[in-house]
């Protein structure tokens, strides 16, 4: 069994990784809110409006339901994640973090080899290395040092989740619309960040600036809602190792954001790092995996 072509869901995953770079931003102008409570709202504003949207796509069968533990699953590995993400920013800077966090599509491509009996071509491998070479070029741009500290860690345990959480969106949506998807793994992702946050005795938004809850509102709206509904759309057409790829996607768009939105200098080695990333999405998008083995 061949993949599909990836076509129209690389191109709507692509637009939808270009959003998460806002990410980044609304981040930055939310602070004071610790990075859980962060979390929080961006689910919790999120939530009222996935629910509306997928009213029509509730599940109906019993195929549909089998969907939603993995989406359930997904969430956790979404807020597991975040979490690492966050926890590993406190330790370390953002470029070490996103350095370690770019390789999710490294670890992809090899579970899929290793357990899902897929093979994929020479020119899928040269486009994961050409894309992880550009992230790299990205990121040590942006001054990233890995010193092997606790920092480290947390940032090389997010990748795993964000691949896990990669794998098990593609396995979700073979059952579940790309809301009714979107919409446990936000609920789920609410719940743990509420109670993560409780155990913590983080505050919900005592003295928080107009800035702030404006910037959590975009997190919630801009980002998960709709950077997340276009990538779950296109993670239904397309395999796992090809929408991991184009997730790298996001550091790009985060770099022209930045230069736009908050006048950060852009450097010829972020550049060139963009260059190589576009190339390995474009080279492993037209090489989609093949399942030597139907399970």
């Amino acid at each position: 069994m061949i993949f599909k072509a990836p076509g129209k869901g690389l191109t709507v995953l692509l637009l939808g990784a270009s959003l998460l770079g806002f990410s980044a931003i609304f981040v930055k102008w939310a602070v004071p809110a610790s990075p859980v409570v962060i979390g929080f709202y961006r689910m919790l504003f999120a939530l009222p409006v996935v629910c509306l949207i997928c009213l029509g796509e509730a599940p109906a069968t019993r195929e549909q339901w089998r969907g939603v533990p993995w989406a359930i699953l997904g969430g956790l590995c979404f807020a597991g994640d975040l979490t690492l993400w966050h926890t590993a920013l406190r330790w370390t800077s953002a470029a070490s973090a996103t350095l370690l966090v770019g390789l999710a599509p490294l670890w992809v491509s090899l579970v899929m080899v290793c357990f899902f009996h897929a093979r994929l071509r020479k020119r899928a491998w040269l486009g994961l290395a050409l894309a992880l070479l550009g992230a790299v070029i990205l990121a040590l741009a942006k001054g990233a040092r890995l010193a092997g500290n606790f920092g480290e860690l947390m940032g090389g345990l997010a990748s795993l989740c964000y691949a896990a959480y990669t794998l098990v969106l593609s396995r979700a949506r073979r059952s579940l619309g790309a809301m009714a998807t979107l919409f446990w793994v936000v609920l789920t992702s609410l719940c743990f960040f509420g109670l993560a946050a409780l155990i913590r005795g983080d505050s919900f938004g005592g003295g928080f600036p107009t800035q702030a809850w404006l910037a959590l509102l975009g997190i919630g709206l801009l980002v998960q809602v709709g950077g997340w509904w276009l990538i779950s759309w296109g993670f239904g057409r397309l395999s796992a190792n090809v929408g991991s790829v184009g997730l790298l996607m996001q550091p790009v768009a985060t770099v022209v954001l930045g230069w736009l939105m908050l006048h950060e200098a852009l450097l010829p080695a972020q550049g060139a790092g963009t260059v190589l990333i576009l190339l390995g999405i474009a080279l492993t998008s037209l090489s989609p995996p093949v399942l030597v083995n139907e399970a």
